[in-house]
Protein backbone atom coordinates (compact mmCIF):
# COMPACT_ATOMS: atom_id res chain seq x y z
CA UNK A 1 0.00 0.00 0.00
CA UNK A 2 1.28 3.39 -0.43
CA UNK A 3 1.32 5.94 1.64
CA UNK A 4 -0.92 9.27 0.24
CA UNK A 5 1.86 11.57 -0.87
CA UNK A 6 2.97 8.30 -3.13
CA UNK A 7 -0.25 7.86 -3.92
CA UNK A 8 -0.57 11.35 -5.18
CA UNK A 9 2.57 11.67 -6.95
CA UNK A 10 1.75 8.01 -8.74
CA UNK A 11 -1.54 9.88 -9.84
CA UNK A 12 0.42 13.09 -11.06
CA UNK A 13 3.29 10.87 -12.63
CA UNK A 14 -0.08 9.16 -14.46
CA UNK A 15 -1.74 12.22 -16.05
CA UNK A 16 2.05 13.72 -16.96
CA UNK A 17 3.48 11.05 -18.80
CA UNK A 18 -0.16 10.50 -20.34
CA UNK A 19 0.13 14.32 -21.80
CA UNK A 20 3.63 13.51 -22.40
CA UNK A 21 3.31 10.61 -24.84
CA UNK A 22 0.00 12.17 -26.38
CA UNK A 23 0.10 15.80 -26.66
CA UNK A 24 -3.01 17.24 -27.72
CA UNK A 25 -5.39 19.90 -26.52
CA UNK A 26 -8.82 18.23 -26.24
CA UNK A 27 -12.40 19.11 -26.56
CA UNK A 28 -13.20 17.82 -22.68
CA UNK A 29 -14.96 20.75 -21.30
CA UNK A 30 -15.24 23.09 -24.61
CA UNK A 31 -18.73 21.93 -25.33
CA UNK A 32 -20.49 25.17 -25.68
CA UNK A 33 -23.24 23.42 -22.42
CA UNK A 34 -22.57 23.74 -19.40
CA UNK A 35 -22.30 20.56 -17.31
CA UNK A 36 -21.69 18.61 -20.41
CA UNK A 37 -17.93 17.14 -21.32
CA UNK A 38 -15.79 14.15 -21.63
CA UNK A 39 -13.63 13.08 -19.55
CA UNK A 40 -10.24 10.53 -19.06
CA UNK A 41 -10.54 8.48 -15.82
CA UNK A 42 -8.41 6.37 -13.89
CA UNK A 43 -7.72 5.07 -10.60
CA UNK A 44 -6.66 1.83 -8.86
CA UNK A 45 -9.52 -0.94 -10.40
CA UNK A 46 -10.30 0.45 -13.54
CA UNK A 47 -9.59 3.31 -16.79
CA UNK A 48 -12.72 4.98 -19.05
CA UNK A 49 -13.07 7.51 -21.30
CA UNK A 50 -16.37 9.01 -21.12
CA UNK A 51 -19.03 12.01 -22.23
CA UNK A 52 -20.83 13.22 -18.80
CA UNK A 53 -23.94 15.37 -18.37
CA UNK A 54 -23.88 16.73 -14.81
CA UNK A 55 -26.36 19.25 -14.88
CA UNK A 56 -28.18 19.49 -11.53
CA UNK A 57 -31.28 20.48 -13.58
CA UNK A 58 -33.10 16.81 -14.12
CA UNK A 59 -34.87 18.23 -17.35
CA UNK A 60 -31.65 19.37 -19.05
CA UNK A 61 -29.76 16.45 -18.28
CA UNK A 62 -32.97 14.08 -19.48
CA UNK A 63 -33.08 15.73 -22.70
CA UNK A 64 -29.62 16.23 -23.46
CA UNK A 65 -29.35 12.31 -22.26
CA UNK A 66 -32.20 11.31 -24.49
CA UNK A 67 -30.83 13.23 -27.48
CA UNK A 68 -26.98 11.34 -27.16
CA UNK A 69 -29.62 7.89 -26.99
CA UNK A 70 -31.28 8.86 -30.21
CA UNK A 71 -27.46 8.18 -31.68
CA UNK A 72 -27.62 4.65 -29.74
CA UNK A 73 -27.29 2.44 -32.92
CA UNK A 74 -24.83 5.41 -34.72
CA UNK A 75 -22.36 5.23 -32.01
CA UNK A 76 -22.52 1.29 -31.35
CA UNK A 77 -22.17 0.90 -35.30
CA UNK A 78 -19.82 3.48 -36.21
CA UNK A 79 -17.80 4.69 -33.29
CA UNK A 80 -18.13 2.20 -29.75
CA UNK A 81 -19.44 -1.17 -30.08
CA UNK A 82 -19.07 -1.37 -26.36
CA UNK A 83 -20.65 1.85 -25.39
CA UNK A 84 -22.65 2.23 -22.00
CA UNK A 85 -25.16 4.46 -21.29
CA UNK A 86 -26.38 4.91 -18.13
CA UNK A 87 -28.86 7.35 -17.64
CA UNK A 88 -28.33 7.53 -13.50
CA UNK A 89 -24.80 7.13 -12.87
CA UNK A 90 -23.62 7.65 -9.59
CA UNK A 91 -20.46 9.06 -8.64
CA UNK A 92 -18.48 8.16 -5.96
CA UNK A 93 -19.89 11.66 -4.04
CA UNK A 94 -23.28 10.28 -3.97
CA UNK A 95 -24.05 12.57 -7.19
CA UNK A 96 -25.87 11.54 -9.85
CA UNK A 97 -24.81 12.01 -13.52
CA UNK A 98 -26.04 10.93 -17.07
CA UNK A 99 -22.58 9.19 -18.54
CA UNK A 100 -21.71 7.50 -21.99
CA UNK A 101 -18.79 5.85 -21.47
CA UNK A 102 -15.97 2.87 -22.56
CA UNK A 103 -13.75 1.14 -20.23
CA UNK A 104 -10.32 -0.16 -20.66
CA UNK A 105 -10.81 -3.37 -21.27
CA UNK A 106 -7.74 -5.05 -19.87
CA UNK A 107 -6.61 -5.07 -15.80
CA UNK A 108 -5.30 -1.40 -14.99
CA UNK A 109 -4.05 0.21 -11.73
CA UNK A 110 -2.83 3.90 -12.11
CA UNK A 111 -0.51 2.17 -9.39
CA UNK A 112 1.06 -0.32 -11.44
CA UNK A 113 2.91 1.54 -14.17
CA UNK A 114 3.07 -1.86 -15.79
CA UNK A 115 -0.67 -1.16 -16.88
CA UNK A 116 -0.04 2.71 -18.01
CA UNK A 117 0.94 2.20 -21.57
CA UNK A 118 -2.08 0.41 -22.97
CA UNK A 119 -4.17 2.54 -21.35
CA UNK A 120 -2.91 5.52 -23.05
CA UNK A 121 -3.14 4.50 -26.16
CA UNK A 122 -7.04 3.78 -25.22
CA UNK A 123 -7.31 7.10 -24.26
CA UNK A 124 -6.07 8.53 -27.06
CA UNK A 125 -7.87 6.18 -29.71
CA UNK A 126 -11.15 6.87 -27.56
CA UNK A 127 -11.48 9.95 -26.97
CA UNK A 128 -10.60 10.63 -30.61
CA UNK A 129 -13.84 9.03 -31.53
CA UNK A 130 -15.74 10.50 -29.10
CA UNK A 131 -14.57 13.93 -30.84
CA UNK A 132 -14.91 12.86 -33.91
CA UNK A 133 -18.81 11.82 -32.90
CA UNK A 134 -18.99 15.26 -30.98
CA UNK A 135 -17.90 17.26 -34.45
CA UNK A 136 -20.51 15.33 -36.33
CA UNK A 137 -23.13 15.40 -34.52
CA UNK A 138 -23.24 18.54 -32.22
CA UNK A 139 -25.51 20.93 -33.66
CA UNK A 140 -28.08 17.53 -33.29
CA UNK A 141 -26.96 17.42 -29.59
CA UNK A 142 -27.37 21.06 -29.14
CA UNK A 143 -30.93 21.37 -29.82
CA UNK A 144 -31.88 19.18 -26.78
CA UNK A 145 -31.13 22.95 -24.63
CA UNK A 146 -31.74 25.54 -26.93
Amino acid sequence: MFSKEEASRLRKTFWISYAKSFPRKWVLYNTKIKNFGFKFHADRKQAMVSLDIESSDEVQRELLFEQIVALKKIIENEYFSEAIFDKDYQLENGKIISRIYIIYPKKFSIYNKDTWSGCYFFFNENMHKFELLWFEYQDYIQQAVV
